[in-house]
């Protein structure tokens, strides 16, 4: 382990920080006439956009992200569509990454709008792990203007949990002892890697939350779900070892398109995305994998270069579904009307067909 956790008694302290409606949150920071009205950000083409972003009105017109633009029109009559601005994102994104590194040097940042932090070497008692989000929600909302809801636990799965748990403005906290406790009665689809698939497979098996799937014995959970069977045994009990860690090198299926001519027109960009989301499907089914997180990158005519990940709900080898997710992540994160030089879209975190993973949890 990288820090003094592996020597000592003393239990970790975990936070895990989600910014609320991030894409629109700024939106309405910057004109103010759009706050409690159902706003979208993403692509805005009726026919082609995809929604990068909610906010919470719409959402309650049943609009969510990755949902074509299209159908998120028909829902709500009165929504309003913001193009993205994620050079405008990504600088407030920055920003707020720096309010975190003032309170650990241990960060780990897995989206634009999301992060976690071990505040394990920085905190004499556990208690003090929720005055430091306290502070963290403080300047976050004084200083820049915008909310967030926090998590804090002794790991990872359980602090991301929590984070979601009382949206938007939150903080849940899950002090050391009461995993179990808190765990217990939630729906199972509550814990990040137990999709909607794996969700009616373990109905119908009679696991509908936490407690359900605590009871079952390892072996059993094995003996139906393979390696996910023995991920599923640790989760129910509330544990989850991994360490926050700046970056990982992650094995993956990938292809990738450098154009002759910069390309800066959303439709053709996607229509390339499509394209090479049922290459990587073909390949994955060509190796017999699945991918539980998708990927894609992007270089601009300047050579600057990034890529960005999501995590789906469960594995896919499915060219739409990557499709989707990858559609999703570049209306969040292309700069609208920017020449792109080289477009690609990966898969990793490979899990076979029969849910078995191939690589470690």
């Amino acid at each position: 382990m990288g820090n003094n956790q592996a020597y000592t008694n003393k239990p970790r302290a975990i936070l895990h920080l989600d910014l609320d409606a991030f894409f629109c949150a700024v939106e309405v920071l910057r004109d103010p006439s759009l706050e409690g009205k159902p706003i979208v950000v993403g692509g805005a083409s009726a026919e082609r956009g995809v929604v990068a972003a909610a906010s919470y009105p719409a959402r309650k017109f049943g609009i969510h992200s990755a949902m074509p633009m299209i159908e998120a029109s028909r829902r709500c009559k009165d929504l309003i569509i913001i193009s993205s601005k994620h050079g405008m994102y990504k600088m407030y994104s920055k920003v707020i990454m720096g309010i975190l590194r003032a309170e650990s040097p241990i960060i780990q940042q897995v989206s634009i709008d999301e992060a976690y932090l071990d505040l394990s070497d920085e905190i004499d008692e556990w208690v003090q792990a929720t005055e430091i989000a306290r502070k963290i929600q403080l300047r976050i909302s004084r200083d820049i203007g915008l909310s967030s809801s926090v998590g804090i636990a002794t790991n990872k799965m359980i602090a991301k949990i929590a984070s979601d748990f009382q949206k938007p403005k939150g903080l849940t906290v899950v002090p050391p002892g009461t995993e179990i406790q808190f765990l217990a009665p939630l729906p199972v689809k509550k814990i990040p890697g137990i999709g909607p698939k794996t969700n009616e497979r373990l109905a119908k098996y009679g696991i509908y939350t936490v407690a359900d799937m605590a009871k079952i014995s390892e072996d059993k959970l094995i003996q139906r779900f393979g390696k996910l069977g023995q991920a599923m045994s640790q989760w129910a009990r509330g544990i989850d070892d991994r360490e926050v860690h700046e970056e990982r090198e992650i094995k993956s299926v990938s292809t990738e398109r450098t154009f002759a001519k910069n390309i800066d027109d959303q439709r053709a960009l996607l229509d390339i995305l499509e394209n090479l989301s049922h290459k990587v499907a073909d390949e994955l089914k060509k190796k017999k994998l699945m991918a539980a997180t998708i990927s894609i990158k992007l270089r601009y005519g300047d050579f600057t270069t990034f890529t960005r990940q999501h995590t789906a709900s469960d594995p896919i080898d499915d060219g739409k579904e990557i499709y989707r997710i990858a559609s999703r992540l570049m209306v969040m994160n292309w700069l609208p009307g920017e020449p792109v030089r080289l477009l690609g879209v990966g898969g990793s975190h490979f899990v076979d067909p029969q849910g078995q993973l191939s690589l470690p949890l």
